[in-house]
């Protein structure tokens, strides 16, 4: 998801450049001044609630908001990301954002911080109140917006050029150089965004092979568990021995071990333009984990593609891989081939499936040559970076 803050004082052109944005890009766009408006006038619960506070003029509550921006994103599940105006507003609700965001598996891809003198803001201002007939578009009340602009806002911008996030934008000029301005700063994020891909399915579905095509081409760093562990086994260094026995009986490794192992391929490999993951996640909570282990580096996982075989079909594979050189110790026996299918079936089935609530699974149909396999696994890559490009 391509998720925006514009930033700014008051009278920056926030809400002009929002309608430009949010036509390029197909965003949802989250205003919390307009929605909470629309609640106050539908007369909603939320509305109510939060009239009883601003009726004693009080502000509504960080709870109040929350609420009214999951309502707006859960109406638009189809956007291609969220644009936030005026929100958020303190350093609290930019926390709030984080966690907010996170619930959704996604993170703020940066923040556009218009700026603008502060002599051309007033002048703005007392224009726009001419004819905007807002109460707020007055000298009296335009100079305690921008003062508390300066003493509260400001910080948020702080919160998140540590996290290197922020672009700040000249906002003086023409809309139209403005919105250049914008959308050069966006585009340059949408590059620097990483495409993770999970390679999902039953042993002997060819995931490895797959895997491989798509990180040469998309200059992805190709991270097998599997080939991993066996490299640690092969130089019997202390990972590779705790390894060893579960390698050998087809089961899934410690998660401590390949939560090791994953961090410190992640950390050689800094600048590839994301990861392809074959063989991890393969149980719920090793899901979890990735999630946290992408969350570290401010990415998380674009989409996670599954191979469909027949069950026959994988069995067929393994037992005559394990007549070859590549053949692993549980191709070799029939007991421990069923055992992972099974062990597949009731431990990873489950992790799939989460990625089916995230909107995140796509089906591919793994019978046939390597060639139409791959055809069919670059066409989803392909969509995918229209997505998050």
């Amino acid at each position: 998801m391509l998720n925006i803050a514009l930033f700014g004082p008051p009278g920056a052109g926030k809400g002009t450049q929002s309608k430009l944005l949010l036509e390029k890009y197909n965003l949802t766009y989250i205003s919390t001044g307009d929605m909470l408006r629309q609640e106050l006038a539908e007369g909603s619960p939320l509305g109510i609630e939060a009239d009883k506070i601003i009726s004693k003029g009080g502000l509504a509550s960080d709870e109040i908001i929350v609420q009214i921006i999951e309502k707006r994103i859960q109406a638009q599940p189809n956007s291609n990301g969220i644009l936030f105006d005026g929100f958020p507003r303190t350093l609290a609700q930019a926390y709030i954002l984080e966690g907010l965001l996170l619930k959704m598996n996604t993170s703020l891809s940066c923040m556009l911080n218009l700026e603008v003198p502060e002599s051309v803001l007033v002048e703005r201002l007392v224009e726009r109140g001419k004819t905007s007939g807002r109460a707020d578009d007055n000298m009296a009340v335009i100079k305690t917006r921008l003062e508390e602009y300066h003493n509260k806002t400001a910080v948020v911008a702080e919160f998140y050029e540590e996290r290197n996030k922020v672009f700040n934008i000249n906002g003086i000029g023409k809309v139209v150089d403005i919105h250049a301005r914008l959308v050069e700063a966006i585009d340059t994020t949408i590059q620097n965004r990483w495409l993770n891909v999970v390679i999902a399915g039953p042993p002997g579905a060819g995931k490895g092979t797959q895997g491989r095509y798509l990180a040469e081409k998309y200059n992805l760093y190709y991270i097998s568990t599997g080939a991993k562990l066996r490299k640690e086994i092969k130089n019997n260094t202390e990972l590779g021995q705790i390894a060893k026995p579960y390698m050998e009986r087809g089961e899934i490794v410690p998660d401590e071990i390949v939560i090791k192992l994953i961090e410190k391929e992640i950390k050689k490999h800094p600048n590839v333009n994301g990861y392809v993951f074959k063989g991890f996640p393969r149980t719920l909570v090793q899901a979890y984990i990735l999630d946290g282990l992408l969350l570290k580096i401010n990415s998380s996982v674009s989409v996670c593609m599954e191979l469909e075989i027949p069950t026959l079909q994988s069995i067929k594979r393994l037992s005559e891989r394990g007549k070859t050189e590549k053949g692993r110790s549980y191709d070799k026996s029939t007991d421990l081939i069923i055992s992972r299918l099974e062990e597949f079936e009731q431990r990873t089935i489950p992790a799939i499936n989460y990625y089916k609530k995230l909107n995140k699974l796509v089906s591919i149909n793994g019978v046939g040559s390597k060639e139409e396999i791959y055809d069919r696994f670059n066409s989803i890559v392909e969509e995918e970076l229209k997505h998050i490009r």
